[in-house]
């Protein structure tokens, strides 16, 4: 009997063995399969993969200018002389770089610690409101500052600051700043200390309402049963949030924890330069302290009229800033790959 069963465990191996194998075969078929099925849903992708072809990929090999000693009249940053790594240790002695990594890291650092809970805690009141139209409502109203301009947002920002003067009471939030302090004029736009308050403030307005989408929506891929059953074990709302609500969201929370992680050093160009000139001309300099991120300072190299050489720098910036941010979301992905057992990839 014992032999027998030891004939039978390698024939089922066997025959496992060849199943895997068999779907492994097939599974081009299958693929090939699948596209023909649905090509429809693959030609509306064409237009995404054309973008990121044209404005992700292309760009790439631009990167070159970083080791070329380019002049604005030569033909082509290919054909440009091969300098090495001179831009990069231009780079990296130049005070003003590393005053723009600092600024950049804490920009988006202060948007992670104060920003990332925002939308979480939308969710949460979202998935809570009972009544279908004062949830429209709020949702839309939540949203709509993320279909606002940035220079429509960065010109509100400098209306609402507007400076207090003889002439002119300010902007609201001046005002109110300037009857709190006692009629002490405030002037926030042209404090280089609130530049990082203001920053991440009004990117937290423009943006928490719509980064609520995806968690509201994995609050309600969350499984009403087991709501039912921590009621029946007596949990209230703060401790059913807790034990059921948060363990069923960790998996996307995750996941966008690592995609704020590998932001950490990209911050766009188009907000900090429109609130920089929001900035009086006698404070501007002051504020470049607290403002001049590594995108701005990417920008002002290729403005400056010294030449090549600056052109160089601002690509050798931009591609260490790259390599940086890649080498975040690798770290952080395989940290909680680790931990969790969830990755992004």
């Amino acid at each position: 009997m014992a032999k027998e069963k030891t004939r039978i465990i390698p024939a089922a191996m066997q025959a496992a063995d060849s199943e895997v194998e068999a779907i492994e075969r097939s599974y081009w078929k299958r693929t090939l399969k699948g596209i023909i099925r649905d090509w429809r849903l693959y030609v509306l992708l064409l237009p995404l993969l054309f973008f990121l072809v044209c404005w992700k990929y292309l760009p790439i090999s631009s990167m070159v200018l970083a080791f070329k000693y380019y002049t604005s009249g030569s033909d082509s940053i290919y054909k440009a002389e091969f300098i090495g790594f001179a831009a990069f240790k231009i780079l990296f002695k130049d005070p003003e770089f590393w005053s723009a990594f600092r600024n950049t890291f804490m920009l988006s650092f202060y948007g992670m610690i104060f920003g990332f809970p925002f939308p979480i805690i939308l969710a949460l009141f979202f998935s809570e409101i009972k009544n279908r139209v004062f949830l429209s409502v709020s949702q839309v109203l939540t949203y709509l500052p993320k279909f606002i301009s940035v220079v429509v947002v960065s010109n509100l920002v400098g209306l609402l600051l507007a400076k207090h003067t003889d002439f002119s009471a300010g902007g609201p939030l001046e005002q109110i700043l300037y009857a709190i302090s006692g009629g002490k004029i405030i002037n926030a736009m042209d404090d280089f200390k609130a530049f990082r308050s203001i920053y991440t403030i009004s990117g937290i307005w423009e943006t928490a309402g719509y980064s609520s989408i995806v968690y509201f929506a994995a609050v309600l891929g969350i499984s009403p049963t087991n709501y039912e059953a921590a009621k029946i074990d007596g949990a209230n709302k703060w401790q059913q949030i807790r034990y059921v609500t948060f363990p069923g969201m960790a998996p996307t929370l995750i996941i966008m924890l690592i995609l704020k992680i590998g932001q950490l050093l990209s911050i766009g160009y188009e907000k900090v330069y429109l609130l920089q000139k929001q900035v009086s001309i006698t404070s501007i300099t002051s504020v470049y302290e607290t403002s001049q991120t590594i995108a701005t300072y990417v920008i002002n190299k290729y403005l400056e009229t010294a030449g090549s050489a600056n052109q160089g720098i601002g690509a050798a910036a931009d591609l260490f800033n790259s390599l940086l941010s890649m080498v975040l979301v690798l770290g952080s992905n395989s940290i909680s790959r680790k931990v969790s057992k969830t990755s992004l990839f």
